[in-house]
């Protein structure tokens, strides 16, 4: 299966530094730049934006061709600083010699056809002023943005584009909405339909008035527990993280393969009368898939050809099989790479197979692919993995995802229309609400988010994060037709240790462990966590802004093995699966929190999904 997002960032000073941002974020502030080569009259443009913080900064530039092809590229501006550094970039080889800037193409990116474009971006420091660079020139040529003759002068600079707006700063005190950049408050969406539309129509809302599909492999399983039929009917998604898994099914779990599924869909929707039905399937086989991570490692490799294998071998069979017009009156909601894109956020510094995920662009262009080919089945729903607050809450993380998944999607051939929606805490165990305190709590004159379990996130739980980011995200330019998900399968929190009420201590650490459903022991804690129970069930429309409650993680399906074991699914053994592991800076060196006598992922695991059953909030009946 997969292991859980981890937080990107450990200490305070990390996360309000300089963060290894996205591979690609759009920017929407154009400088327009003319370039040529020997004897072409070429002309192109470049767009430039920056999220900022105290002292640091995400910048983000496309180039776009607006004449003849180029073959090659490179970019020069200058810093209208001397303060203002470059220290980390992506999609591009960066240089930098007093202000002066270069960054010279990669093999992937460096022909540029007629109207086309690539992204590029850096991180950076700065002090006492941030301002934009105006004076790009690619290849030697200034910018302008009118074919020209190759000139020995470079036309007249553009105007200076706008200084980016900064991002609010942690500071010790509360703001005035859960978020620091978005409104608490979600956009309006629209109004579920009150009559189902015609089959096969696609919809706002996939899960609006629709059954969910039961997997009858976790339901069996469920089933062969004591007391697991009381939920064996609730619908689970089906993991497809091998290609093996599209035609047999072999991995972990389960013994269908995605037709089999499909077909047993067909079934059930049958027997449902009148109401369409849903079927969840988490894509997620991408090349050096989880490359911050060990327990859900994957099959495919860059460096042996795995794009090229992850499209032909796996998304075309995919989407072919799903094209198939017996399948058309469902909805197939399509859960995209978990934990792909967030990892180009947060952890490229730390991690070489993040760093050759980054350079070399294939998950942003395995997830274009996989965008571009899905959504272009009429019945097929498109929601991208965005992680969880306690991985992008911090305002370094938090703006530069906005702008890569902005970015990603303005890749596809529909633009930001490929994405019906994003999900957050897949597969991990962040409470839905956390109902004693908010981000706005202050105990004794001290904001929560001063607190150690907080530590100056702006988002103490996942409903609060996923009509914050919803916000952001349609203030980018996505459609307001977006919705969020939330994958609930296990962060309730029920049991004993549920707290009942808000702590009086005066002391805000005390208060916020004493007051927080969350029992994790760090919430970077990802794997197999003691103590979590069943959280809500799946459900349509629970608030403004959401499409559902999810089930994407079956219960009783191991996160990893708590010790090595050998396999032949390419999944290797996290330390952070194991329950005698003191931690590392990714938990603050804590305990993992694990169950002991694990099993790879995906694979069934009894003892977690009976301590699932009784932890279980709202209690299961």
């Amino acid at each position: 299966m997969r292991s859980t997002p981890r937080p990107g960032a450990v200490s305070s000073t990390v996360r309000r530094g300089l963060v290894a941002a996205a591979v690609l974020a759009l920017g929407s502030t154009a400088a327009v730049a003319t370039a040529t080569s020997a004897s072409a009259a070429v002309s192109c443009k470049v767009n430039y934006t920056a999220s900022e913080w105290q002292g640091g900064m995400s910048a983000n530039l496309t180039i776009q061709n607006l004449g003849d092809a180029l073959s090659n590229w490179t970019l020069t501006f200058t810093f209208p600083n001397s303060s203002q550094k470059v220290s980390q970039g992506w999609s591009a080889n960066w240089s930098q010699s007093g202000s002066n800037v270069t960054a010279t193409a990669l093999d992937w990116n460096k022909s540029l056809s007629t109207g086309g474009s690539t992204s590029i971006g850096f991180n950076g420091s700065w002090s006492g002023s941030n301002p934009a660079p105006t004076d790009f020139k690619i290849n030697g040529v200034s910018c302008n943005g009118t074919p020209q003759s190759p000139s020995p002068s470079p036309s007249a600079s553009p105007s200076k584009s706008p200084s980016p707006s900064p991002s609010a700063s942690p500071s010790a005190s509360p703001s005035a909405s859960p978020s620091a950049s978005p409104s608490a408050s979600p956009s309006p969406s629209p109004s579920p339909s009150t009559s189902p539309p015609p089959p096969g129509t696609h919809v706002d809302n996939p899960y609006d008035g629709a059954t969910g599909y039961v997997n009858p492999d976790w339901s069996a399983s469920a089933k062969s527990e004591p007391g697991g039929s009381r939920v064996a009917n609730i619908s689970t998604a089906v993991w497809l993280d091998r290609i093996a898994a599209i035609s047999s099914g072999s991995a972990g779990n389960n013994s269908m393969g995605l037709r089999d599924h499909l077909d047993e869909a067909v079934k059930q929707d049958a027997a449902n009368g009148s109401a369409p039905l849903t079927i969840q399937v988490v894509i997620y086989d991408l090349p050096n898939r989880d490359c911050s991570a060990l327990a859900s490692n994957g099959e495919l490799k860059i460096a042996q050809n795995g794009l090229a294998r992850y499209k032909s071998e796996y998304i075309d069979v995919i989407a072919g099989i799903m094209a198939d017009p017996k399948y058309s009156n469902l909805r197939i909601v399509t859960v995209i790479e978990p934990d792909s894109l967030p990892n180009l956020i947060t952890n490229v510094n730390a991690f070489q197979a993040c760093q050759e995920a980054q350079s070399s662009g294939a998950y942003v262009q395995g997830v274009q692919y996989a965008l571009n080919k899905l959504h272009a089945i009429s019945n097929v729903y498109t929601y991208v993995d965005a992680a969880h607050h306690a991985w992008l809450g911090w305002d370094s993380n938090f703006q530069p995802m906005v702008n890569l998944f902005y970015q990603v999607a303005s890749g596809t051939t529909a633009g930001v229309k490929s994405i019906d929606g994003f999900i957050v805490n897949t597969a991990n165990f962040s409470a839905t609400v956390e109902p004693y305190f908010n981000i706005n709590t202050t105990v004794n004159g001290q904001s929560v988010r001063q607190s150690k379990w907080v530590d100056w996130n702006w988002y103490v739980d996942e409903q609060s994060f996923a009509v914050g980011l919803r916000n952001a995200l349609v203030a980018k330019g996505f459609p307001n037709t977006i919705g969020m998900l939330i994958d609930t399968s296990r962060n309730g929190w029920g049991g004993a240790a549920r707290p009942t009420k808000a702590s009086t201590s005066t002391d805000v650490n005390t208060f916020v462990n004493e007051s927080r459903v969350d029992r994790r022991i760090h919430a970077g804690n990802w794997c197999n966590q003691s103590g979590a129970g069943m959280g809500e069930r799946p459900k349509a429309n629970p608030a403004a802004g959401l499409d559902a409650y999810v089930w994407i993680k079956p219960p009783g399906e191991s996160d990893g093995s708590s010790t090595a074991i050998n396999n032949d699914e390419g999944k290797g053994f996290d330390r952070m699966c194991d329950p005698t592991y003191t931690g590392n800076n990714l938990n603050g060196n804590n305990m993992s929190g694990a169950l002991p006598n694990a099993p790879v992922s995906g694979h069934w695991f009894s003892a977690q999904f009976q301590q699932l059953m009784q932890n279980a909030y709202p209690p299961l009946s």
